[in-house]
């Protein structure tokens, strides 16, 4: 009959056996660990590039709606030449001028009816 013992292993069995256990335990959940981590990457740049191209959809959105709006626009209208106002009213100004330069005693009767005259004619 062999050397060696029945039953339960020795104390170096028992501490072999803890090491192993021990071993396989930390390699198995550095491994669960390290899928978790590239799977949150994944993900994290899954989202990134989906809000770039949204941002990106946006941004394209908003460039058109204002080449739309310019292309809408009417031009805007000419700007009013100043040189261009009624005849009649400018006639009317320079005779009330006239007027007041004579009722102050600035022309003479005389200047106030040659300047008239040279306005209206």
């Amino acid at each position: 009959m062999p050397l060696g013992r029945r039953g339960r292993p020795g104390l170096i069995g028992m501490a072999a056996r803890t090491a192993v256990v021990a071993g396989t335990a930390t390699a198995v959940s550095g491994s669960v660990a390290r899928h978790q981590q590239e799977k949150a990457y994944n993900s994290q740049q899954e989202q990134a590039y989906a809000a770039q191209q949204q941002q990106a959809a946006m941004d394209a959105a908003a460039a058109q709606a204002v080449a739309n709006a310019q292309a809408a626009a009417p031009p805007p209208p000419p700007a009013p030449a100043p040189a261009a106002a009624a005849p009649a009213d400018d006639m009317m100004a320079k005779l009330t001028q006239l007027a007041t330069l004579h009722s102050q005693g600035i022309l003479s009767d005389d200047e106030f009816a040659a300047a008239k005259a040279k306005l209206l004619g």
